[in-house]
């Protein structure tokens, strides 16, 4: 009888095993927006965020780059727009439904490169804000992989947003 039940229940395990083989390969790995939480979670890790940028010492309201704490004391009713955009961005990037397409107030399209241009962010500097978002991520308790996919994704467009410091290094 054991030898009998063994003989049914092995066809059933392989089936099983099989079975879930097959649902690992026919069900698609969630994208980083869904292992992220969706808007609202991401909306909220954005708004702390920036807020921890704008009271940064190195990238903040007491930055010595002038152009930085200009921004973050005389345009802070920019703020609001800002995070939305950025909340935007990371929805985009992160395979959200929401698309970003960066503009100056209004209509024009603008690119990372020009939108931060005049800012003169220097590579440290960006390093400072790569930290603070790592700070964030860490604050709303992030997963590893998550927070690393973030970290990359925002480390991609260091050239792009330190163009204008090194174009006025050169010039």
């Amino acid at each position: 009888m054991v030898a009998g039940l063994a003989v049914t229940v092995a066809p059933m395990a392989v089936l099983a095993v099989a079975h879930n083989a097959q649902a690992k390969q026919t069900t698609p790995e969630k994208s980083l927006y869904e292992r992220l939480g969706g808007v609202f979670a991401i909306a909220a890790v954005v708004d702390h965020f920036s807020d921890a940028v704008v009271k940064n010492k190195i990238v903040g309201q007491r930055s010595k780059n002038s152009q930085l704490r200009k921004w973050h004391t005389k345009n802070l009713g920019r703020l609001p727009g800002l995070k939305f955009m950025r909340t935007l961005w990371v929805c985009d990037v992160s395979g959200g439904p929401f698309k970003f397409t960066a503009t100056k107030p209004g209509t024009t399209p603008l690119g990372l490169e020009e939108a931060h241009r005049d800012l003169r962010i220097s590579p440290a500097e960006f390093d400072e804000v790569a930290a603070e978002l790592g700070r964030t991520l860490d604050f709303f308790k992030v997963p590893k992989p998550e927070k690393a996919e973030v970290m990359a994704a925002f480390a991609a467009h260091k050239d792009e947003v330190t163009a204008g410091y090194v174009a006025a290094k050169r010039g």
